[in-house]
């Protein structure tokens, strides 16, 4: 695969990131981190949350992906392959924009976690009010 042309994009989701590239003309071969998506993935919902935008244009068998990820859990980095193969797909055939727009798959999830504030155990948890 790799004197093959492809198409690159980035997908980020909390701390996660994945770099992915969309080989065009292939099988249907999903490699995440040296492994097949299928052993990569632990739940048939993050299995079929990374394949999301493949689905929305009908694509599955025409590509072969290679993801790289690092960064978060494994539900965050399933989000972030999810972005990632959405801004290759656009990248390859700008006619896929406005259905992935449609889908909001071109959209980053920017909700992070909160940092936390000083004389708090947490973001927001205060400690126990003693009256005495």
């Amino acid at each position: 695969m790799n004197n093959r042309a492809y198409f690159y994009a980035n997908g980020k989701r909390k701390t996660s990131v994945a770099t992915v590239r969309l080989y065009a003309a292939g099988k249907g071969d999903i490699t995440v981190n040296g492994m097949t998506l299928r052993e990569w993935a632990d739940t048939d919902d993050i299995f079929r949350r990374a394949l999301v935008a493949l689905e929305e244009v009908g694509g599955k068998k025409d590509y072969d992906l290679v993801i790289i990820t690092k960064g978060g859990g494994k539900s965050a980095q399933a989000d972030a392959i999810k972005l990632g193969i959405a801004r290759a797909l656009v990248k390859k055939d700008g006619t896929f924009r406005e259905q992935m727009k449609k889908s909001s798959l071109l959209t980053r999830d920017s909700r992070t976690k909160e940092r936390k504030k000083p004389g708090l155990h947490g973001a927001r948890r205060t400690p126990q009010f003693s009256k005495r």
